[in-house]
């Protein structure tokens, strides 16, 4: 086992006996040896496209299969079976196809021959010997490039799944997926791997772009919300990870049934969408970042429903109340099967089966729905206050939240900000400070939560009508980005804002391990990308001056 790809891999180099996401070598092999099966068939893929050999299932296939490998979104060893036995059997299929429309598949990657073995402990196998970091580069620098693109590659396919559920897909985003995962099966040189990993942040634009109008276009835009941390007496559902859809689908599911619908984790903003909201039952949230489920999960009295990524094993003491939906999957829990309409019984069962809440418990409220259309909305006042003076910064605090020691930094960050700054927030770092009352600028709160990691769209968008109506670029803006990372979406989100030529970007706790010294050095030199420093009040005096 050897696994780099998130902020708290062991000892800062990489987990090699377990993850300390809880993945085992057994789960880490099988999902290095389906990354190389659906190499091979986005070989295929890309060769079937020169020759107008374009099949959607598979396109679908590929962006579900590569987001099934990013961190905290499936642990059961069976399901990677199956989605590896799928790979190889769609290859050889539209391989055929392919070759009778008359193209050719020029490659020698092993990807495109590899035959699985027939058993799972014969694939587990396979995984463990294949070693596959080492077989992207014997060059460092190279092979840490590959693992940028590789890496990016998994929060870009689950932005195009997460689209694709909304019925929001496009045919240029699945295509450079083909392209991106062929071409690592290839020898390239530095530059060519730097502009590879450049697109992928780029066309990451456009797949948050298709999730945004899908999330928009079938909820509403948010609008800003008051969300009560508390409880009221109810039988409960507590749903985490990111998918709306899947909420919007409880949520008619229990209309009537005397149970209340609680968010975790990212799905808080979802609070902010009219077509969610309007359910009386769609009460309030509970708990904090997913590093802390199995701390807060214990006290929940009712079911737990798993939607995308973010699942930790699940204690004894509340697995039996878990469910899994989607890509997540965790061994021995029980999984609401369906890609389209769903059938939540069994959920909602459990809940009328457990005690729910028995008491009122008022926790105060947190605001949400601080997307784009909100800000820019009262973009007026925001110019207008900038002009002024009454809002000297802009900061862009967020993140995926984690475990690992250095992230007290970011609450620090948002408590030492001085009173005539504006912090925008958003994905799970947010929880690092989401209840502070931190007051407003001019009736304009100065903590606007954007929404979750899916929403950084949003935050970009703000941007760069920010910078249009001062008729400047981005990087000429009193806007600073402070950003905390964890997982793949984290490493994609920070392409996109390469691709965009943003500079000076914090980033923390610590650096990628998969990142060496030298490709480091690429980023600084063009980006001025940095670590977050020892504390947040000496970052502060360096940004504001």
């Amino acid at each position: 086992m050897y696994c780099n790809q998130c902020e708290q891999t062991a000892k800062g180099v990489a987990c090699t006996t377990v993850g300390v996401c809880g993945k085992n070598e057994s789960v880490a092999g099988l999902e290095d040896l389906l990354t190389h099966a659906v190499q091979g068939l986005c070989i295929v893929a890309e060769a079937g496209r020169k020759v107008n050999v374009i099949d959607n299932a598979i396109d679908i296939f590929v962006c579900e299969s590569i987001f099934a490998c990013l961190t905290n979104v499936d642990f059961d060893p069976k399901r990677f079976e199956d989605l590896i036995y799928k790979a190889v059997q769609l290859r050889e299929e539209l391989k055929t196809k392919v070759e009778a429309a008359g193209g050719s598949i020029d490659s020698s990657a092993a990807a495109l021959t590899f035959t699985p073995a027939d058993t799972l402990a014969g694939l587990e196998e396979q995984g463990a010997a294949l070693n596959f970091i080492t077989t992207l580069d014997a060059n460092e620098d190279l092979q840490s490039l590959k693992q940028v693109t590789m890496y990016g590659m998994r929060g870009l396919a689950a932005y195009a799944e997460h689209a694709a559920i909304l019925g929001h897909e496009d045919d240029e985003v699945y295509a450079f997926v083909h392209h991106a995962m062929a071409a690592l099966t290839t020898e390239m040189e530095l530059g060519d791997l730097v502009a590879l990993a450049l697109k992928t942040g780029e066309v990451n634009i456009k797949a948050m772009e298709l999730l945004d109008a899908g999330n928009t276009g079938t909820y509403g835009h948010p609008v800003p919300t008051e969300v009560p941390l508390g409880h009221r007496p109810n039988k409960c559902i507590l749903v985490t990870g990111h998918d709306l859809k899947d909420m919007a689908m409880l949520l008619e599911q229990t209309q009537g049934k005397g149970i209340d619908i609680y968010t975790h984790g990212e799905m808080l903003p979802c609070h902010g969408y009219p077509e969610l909201n309007k359910y009386d039952h769609f009460y309030g949230h509970f708990g904090t970042a997913w590093q802390n489920q199995q701390k807060e999960m214990p006290e929940f009295p009712g079911a737990i429903l798993f939607t995308t990524n973010c699942i930790q094993k699940p204690r004894d003491s509340y697995k039996d109340n878990v469910f899994t939906t989607g890509l997540v999957g965790w061994p021995d829990v029980k999984h609401v099967e369906g890609s389209g309409e769903k059938d939540f019984s069994a959920v909602i069962e459990k809940a009328l089966a457990l005690p729910g809440f028995t008491d009122n418990v008022d926790n105060d409220t947190v605001m949400v729905g601080f997307a784009r259309n909100t800000v820019l909305g009262v973009a007026d006042k925001i110019i207008e206050g900038v002009k002024s003076k009454a809002i000297r910064h802009f900061f862009l605090v967020g993140g995926c939240d984690g475990a690992k020691p250095g992230r007290n930094y970011f609450t620090e960050m948002a408590e030492e900000i001085p009173q005539d700054c504006l912090i925008l927030t958003l994905a799970c770092g947010k929880f690092r400070f989401f209840d502070k009352k931190l007051g407003d600028i001019g009736g304009i709160p100065r903590l606007l939560d954007v929404g979750q990691c899916n929403d950084a769209y949003s935050a970009i968008q703000i941007a760069v009508a920010l910078a249009g109506a001062f008729e400047c670029g981005v990087n000429d803006l009193p806007l600073s980005f402070i950003l905390s990372w964890y997982e793949q979406k984290a490493v994609v989100i920070l392409l996109s804002l390469f691709s965009l030529g943003i500079k000076d970007i914090r980033l923390g706790p610590s650096l990628p391990a998969f990142i060496t010294p030298n490709v480091l050095n690429v980023l600084v030199e063009n980006f001025n990308v940095m670590p977050v420093g020892e504390t947040a009040a000496d970052d502060l005096k360096t940004i504001l001056g």
